[in-house]
């Protein structure tokens, strides 16, 4: 038999029960759309100057669409993403599976599409009278087998090596580290700056250093940025294995005969068709990946060319 203290709590039950339900029932419903509305985006440093070309390109077909973007590195777009302070992060690499296991644990399901390739550029400053090195080179100048220059050219009087990288939680500095090292630590002569700019600066005003960037900052020759860029530093070309040295052009990525190749991931969280879906779809669309093609970097769904043949 129920008595008066029960009936108490079995009352509080009820009541806390209503109150979680007003609760939800008075949280606001999305409002934005597949092209309208506000988004937070996360972007790897890496990919600046094509994000901001895609957003701006967005935002202009779709006024009343806002895409509000942090370039942050990799790591850090990670963990915003997994702490539900952006909708979308764009990085050079899929999730892990014990980043969806952490995602399912909490009923999310993000969804990842690879948009493009890109690459890490190898660069010095332009006195450097090396041009090429292999990817043995690289493991050991990482590595700290090499540590100075005459160690790769027995001719060159650069003295030490200068390894530099644009931010200790970068996607270059883990693929370098992931790939080449195997998840070894870097020689003591490896240190980071702040970003891929950075890197540029420094390598540009020392002869010694070597930097590494993503090649998105050197790969749209028609961009007068990149440009002067380019008149500031010198890109190696890398070989790989027994094939010959080559530059992080274009057709280098698309054919995987440059070492350093990567893919680009747009990873979604948002469960329903609102705008940060509706950015996903639009670089995984034509006109995003004709930007993508027109900054040097390879279409994770290269656009169909049109041919009209006349009789």
């Amino acid at each position: 038999m129920l008595n008066r203290n029960n009936y108490i709590s079995i009352a509080f039950l009820i009541l806390l029960a209503i109150a979680c339900n007003n609760q939800q029932s008075n949280k606001p419903e999305p409002t934005d759309t597949m092209t309208s509305g506000s988004v937070k985006i996360v972007v790897d440093e890496s990919y600046f100057n094509l994000f901001q070309t895609q957003i701006y390109t967005f935002e202009s077909l779709y006024p009343n669409a806002d895409i509000q973007p942090t370039y942050l590195p990799e790591s850090d777009a990670l963990n915003r993403l997994m702490m539900d302070s952006c909708k979308v992060v764009i990085i050079s690499r899929d999730l892990t599976s014990s980043e969806r296991k952490t995602f399912e644990a909490n009923n999310l399901f993000p969804i990842s599409t690879k948009i493009g390739e890109d690459a890490i550029a190898l660069i010095v400053h332009p006195d450097n009278p090396d041009s090429t090195l292999s990817e043995e080179d690289v493991i050991k100048i990482l590595s700290g087998k090499d540590s100075v220059w005459s160690q790769i050219n027995k001719n060159s009087t650069l003295g030490k090596l200068q390894i530099v990288f644009d931010n200790k939680g970068s996607a270059n500095a883990r693929f370098m580290k992931d790939t080449l090292l195997k998840g070894k630590e870097f020689s003591s002569n490896v240190f980071a700056l702040e970003s891929n700019p950075a890197v540029i600066e420094y390598v540009a005003k020392t002869k010694g250093a070597i930097g590494f960037i993503s090649v998105n900052w050197i790969s749209d020759n028609d961009d007068p940025k990149v440009q002067e860029i380019n008149k500031k530093i010198k890109v190696l070309a890398v070989s790989k294995g027994s094939s010959a040295p080559v530059k992080p052009e274009q057709s280098h990525i698309k054919e995987k005969d440059y070492p350093f190749t990567r893919s680009i991931y747009m990873i979604n969280r948002q469960t329903r068709a609102g705008l940060g879906t509706g950015f996903v779809s639009f670089v995984a669309g034509e006109k995003g990946q004709l930007m993508i093609l027109k900054s040097g970097l390879i279409p994770g769904f290269p656009p169909e060319r049109k041919i009209k043949i006349k009789y």
